[in-house]
């Protein structure tokens, strides 16, 4: 569906901030710019849309989001169309080798509702403090700051929160103190919720890379979480596949229980980068969960990450 499919209609102040718009099954996604808007502005601009569209016999939902252009560290979120497949352990690994790389890194765990960052990275102690109304986030021994929500709540407690106490803990995090840092990595939740649209509308990130293992299943949940950054008009920066080849301990022999190639494929498809696969190995799990991820050390396992961290160092640069 065409942007201009779903902008006849609007008027001309409405349809000049539209920067993306898809319409599939029903739901209508439009991606706004709101520079320059207020509160109130932003909220009439958004209903009044919605009841523009609803009134189209092609709609039945409406998704109305709205970006504008922020100044401070650059915004790289690590997405996934469906959980279990190695985002968390992708996002502090690549934070490890971007720093060991030189850049200034610093990490976001916004998967609310189960954070795993303050493990993998060893902080799971550790609570921020506040200065100024604003968080002060946590130092890890990688000398990469952090902040999670399982900094922010009693271990093991379920988090039953909904729209407007998840966004504000999102903004929370991400308007910290993060000093000097030039990159933060944002470990989203899988799917396409309330955190993925809230990060669009208020911090639109500079880009995405998106993780997926190889069968079919989890290549249509990624294919999904794209098509929502597509519309939101933030460029993904490739494609990473994880569980590619497991090799037994005991003989070397070297197997795909998940399927191999299938994201190259996918990103061949879509015409998008394809930036390197990891293996399924007990050691990477093993590291993550004793708070040492692979990329921290010079062993086997780091070189997967490093070499997925030297193709997004080169994107970062281009940028700069």
């Amino acid at each position: 569906m065409a942007t201009s499919d779903l902008t006849d209609n609007l008027p001309p102040e409405f349809a000049d901030r539209v920067s993306g718009a898809t319409l599939k099954e029903g739901r209508a996604t439009l991606v706004l710019d709101a520079s320059g808007l207020g509160e109130e502005e932003r909220a009439a601009l958004e209903r009044d849309i919605t009841q523009r569209l609803t009134e189209r016999e092609d709609v039945n939902e409406v998704r109305v989001v709205m970006t504008a252009q922020r100044s401070g560290p650059l915004l790289i979120a690590v997405g996934s169309g469906k959980g279990g497949v190695g985002k968390s352990t992708l996002t502090a690994n690549l934070a490890i080798a971007l720093a060991r790389r030189g850049k200034k890194v610093g990490l976001v765990d916004a998967d609310i509702y189960g954070p795993s960052q303050q493990v993998i990275l060893g902080t799971a102690d550790a609570k921020p403090e506040a200065r100024d109304n604003k968080l002060v986030p946590v130092e890890s021994r990688f000398e990469i700051p952090m902040l999670s929500m399982g900094h922010l709540v009693q271990p093991g407690r379920a988090i039953a929160w909904r729209g407007p106490m998840v966004g504000n803990a999102l903004s929370q995090m991400i308007d910290a103190h993060w000093g000097d840092r030039e990159v933060i990595l944002i470990d989203l939740p899988p799917g396409t919720g309330d955190v993925q649209l809230t990060m669009l509308q208020k911090y639109k990130p500079a880009g995405a890379v998106l993780i997926s293992t190889p069968q079919d299943l989890a290549l249509i949940d990624a294919a999904r979480a794209g098509q929502l950054f597509e519309a939101a008009g933030v460029p993904v920066i490739g494609l990473v596949e994880n569980m590619a080849g497991y090799a037994c301990p005991h003989c070397g022999e070297v197997s795909d229980p998940f399927g191999a190639g299938g994201v190259e494929a996918a990103a061949e498809r879509l015409e998008l980068p394809f930036l390197g696969r990891i293996p399924l190995d007990l050691a990477i799990r093993q590291g993550s969960d004793a708070g040492d991820p692979p990329a921290a050390g010079d062993t086997e396992m780091a070189a997967p990450f490093n070499a997925i961290a030297d193709r997004l160092a080169e994107w970062i640069s281009a940028r700069s």
